[in-house]
């Protein structure tokens, strides 16, 4: 173990894991301990075109006596090594062997008892699959989702019958970027040298994201399929996202108040199908990221999460 990127407090140790097609792969797991002991633990999980950054989670969980985690999936921020691609895999289930490694360090190793994840975007559909796979286990003791990524932000047409062909050209080329690179709305109303008030890396998390490739796209959808065909995860669950959906062709101060990524509707609609027991709120004024948005929507999904974890963790 060794101080992490951000200094003390934090650490990171580097999880070892089989290599694949483009050779060695690493995972990260950084990590912030409670002023006291606890038994209790959360672990973050980023979305696409993203890393772990954002301090006053940490803060917002250390203060309620929890252990804090947080995990740089292989490709991604901490773990990007130069001869990947990078946030590339050809199916979501590869992410499943560092999900499993941090929760065995969690439980095992620091001897918590009670492991919370709150998950943003592609990670909220990542640990739902992972969840589910592992829910005869009881590796998970609740789940935050942040903006889950469970459907495509598009047309019928394009998220079913194209989508289906997208498959299909996968197979051949994986690798083969989709779509543009402009700037996004959504990464100008982020960062301070743009519109927004973060701070953070761009070379990890560019304003323009790294582009998204055909078997990673083949692969979500297949995570998608999977999920609103019904998942069965037995521990309680709350999925939040913005009131409002935003798309422009140009920058609007509008998309500081609304989801510019993802629509809204879509994860309310798909989130009952993840298990027995969900909670969905809206915050009016979110961004994609709840937890990056402006003040007051920010503290609004705080104290909802805080509630939540208060009734059910």
């Amino acid at each position: 173990m060794q101080i992490d990127v951000l200094g003390e407090p934090y650490h990171q140790r580097v999880i070892e894991l089989p290599d694949d097609d483009e050779g060695p792969v690493i995972a990260t797991l950084v990590s912030r301990k409670a002023p006291q002991p606890t038994p209790k633990a959360a672990l973050y999980l980023h979305g696409y075109n993203d890393y772990f950054f954002q301090t006053h989670i940490a803060d917002f969980f250390i203060e309620r006596g929890y252990d804090f985690y947080a995990l740089d999936l292989r490709k991604y921020g901490r773990s990007l090594q130069p001869h990947q691609t990078a946030n590339y895999v050809s199916s979501l289930a590869d992410y499943f062997p560092e999900l499993d490694e941090a929760a065995r360090i969690i439980r095992a190793d620091d001897e918590h008892d009670t492991m919370v994840i709150f998950a943003h975007s592609t990670g909220g559909l990542i640990s739902s699959l992972w969840a589910h796979s592992r829910s005869h286990t009881g590796a998970v003791d609740g789940l935050v989702l942040n903006s889950p990524f469970f459907d495509f932000n598009t047309s019928w047409m394009v998220r079913r019958p194209l989508a289906a062909v997208i498959g299909r050209v996968a197979g051949r080329l994986p690798k083969r970027p989709f779509g543009s690179r402009g700037v996004s709305l959504y990464g100008q109303s982020l960062h301070q040298d743009y519109n927004g008030e973060w701070v953070y890396d761009l070379s990890w998390k560019p304003v323009s994201s790294f582009p998204a490739r055909l078997g990673w796209l083949h692969a979500v959808r297949l995570g998608q399929q999977r999920l609103r065909a019904g998942l069965d995860i037995t521990a309680p669950i709350l999925v939040a996202h913005s009131s409002a959906s935003f798309h422009a062709p140009v920058w609007d101060d509008a998309a500081h108040e609304a989801d510019a990524v993802l629509n809204v509707e879509h994860i309310s609609r798909w989130a009952p199908a993840l298990g027995r027991h969900v909670t969905v709120v809206r915050i009016d004024g979110g961004k994609h990221d709840l937890t990056l948005s402006r003040e007051p929507a920010r503290q609004r999904f705080f104290s909802e999460t805080q509630k939540w974890l208060g009734a059910y963790i």
